[in-house]
């Protein structure tokens, strides 16, 4: 699993690290789903776990070069570059795109989660009794947390950490969306606008050589809670690969049922239809964020009632989401057939 890779083979990974990071940016959306079809989520989630006490005994007594191949270091650092380059390419792309094409930006990312429920099931093998009750309980699941009302703002900072444990979900979860959760939990703005903006103010000061910040009460506060924050979410990286490492050595076809099933319950978070329902401010008026852009709260969902050219394109979108996902597979068994 951790061999030394050719240079196409990092490549590939930094732009898998790409897709990923785009996928975490759309509440909705998981990161985990690129993960899974991509095929390379288990290598990713057995790499999170040697993240542990071993790994850190290394880094201690100064062996880096040992942590580096203890913890799989090339392939999670070509990801986290993937991922970060996302942040400033891929994942301002879509924000574009989401802006002016919502609906078939909606439509696209429907069609690919239908063909990653394909993608993934289709070398599932036998089902049974037992295992369609596994693929129950996600769809249960997933469809309850799709349709969940989002819950007021909370700044205290066990929440917060617990906050941080789920926001990383969607990466080790194929399904979950992250930033969904938090906008569930009523912390999104606190946590992903108003404590981040928090801290690029910060550097901003301190580029100017102004320190005055720190008899700011409201902006301290703000950054203790981005701290909490991230390292609620380093903790639940770690932690959630651990647990689902272990589930997936001792329970293989029951937890991809489940993931199967959470990938179909979660479509309804995409559903392409949809009216936005904003966040409103202590005046009334709608939330705005660092990028000038209305902050939405959830999403009421419907079906279009009539099939005028918006309809025709966005099923077009669909289905173009769903073969971007089937080529992956044709072009996988392309390669085993060829390979010398």
């Amino acid at each position: 699993m951790y061999e030394n890779r050719s240079f196409s083979d990092k490549t590939w990974l930094v732009l898998k690290g790409l897709g990923m990071g785009a996928a975490n940016k759309v509440p909705g959306v998981s990161g985990g789903v690129v993960a899974f079809v991509a095929g390379f989520y288990e290598e990713f989630i057995y790499s999170l776990q040697k993240v542990n006490r071993k790994a850190f005994k290394l880094l201690i007594d100064g062996r880096f070069k040992s942590f580096y191949r203890y913890t799989n270091g090339q392939f999670l650092s070509l990801l986290i570059l993937g991922m970060i380059i996302s942040y400033f390419s891929i994942s301002k792309i879509l924000d574009y795109l989401i802006d002016h094409y919502e609906l078939y930006v909606w439509s696209g990312f429907f069609g690919m989660i239908i063909g990653s429920i394909y993608f993934i099931a289709k070398d599932f093998g036998d089902w049974n009794r037992k295992y369609a009750a596994y693929l129950l309980c996600g769809v249960i699941a997933g469809v309850a947390i799709s349709f969940l009302e989002p819950a007021k703002e909370n700044s205290n900072l066990f929440f917060v950490f617990f906050c941080g444990i789920i926001s990383v979900s969607g990466m080790t979860l194929p399904g979950l969306s992250g930033s969904f959760i938090l906008i569930l939990f009523g912390n999104y703005v606190l946590l992903l606008v108003d404590s981040v903006n928090a801290l690029f103010d910060t550097f901003a000061n301190i580029f100017q050589w102004d320190f005055s910040w720190v008899y700011d009460p409201e902006r301290i506060e703000l950054l203790k809670v981005l701290a909490v924050f991230s390292l609620g979410s380093l903790v639940g990286l770690v932690s959630l690969s651990h647990l689902l490492a272990y589930v997936l050595k001792r329970f293989k076809k029951a937890t991809y049922a489940v993931i199967i099933g959470f990938i179909a319950g979660s479509l309804g978070v995409v559903w392409p239809w949809k009216e936005k329902k904003y966040i409103l401010d202590a005046m009334g008026e709608i939330r705005i964020d660092a990028n000038g852009r209305e902050i939405i709260s959830g999403y009421e969902r419907y079906f279009p009632s009539n099939f005028g050219t918006e309809t025709i394109m966005a099923i077009l979108f669909i289905i173009i989401g769903v073969l971007i996902v089937l080529s992956l597979d044709w072009y996988d068994n392309y390669k085993k057939k060829h390979r010398v």
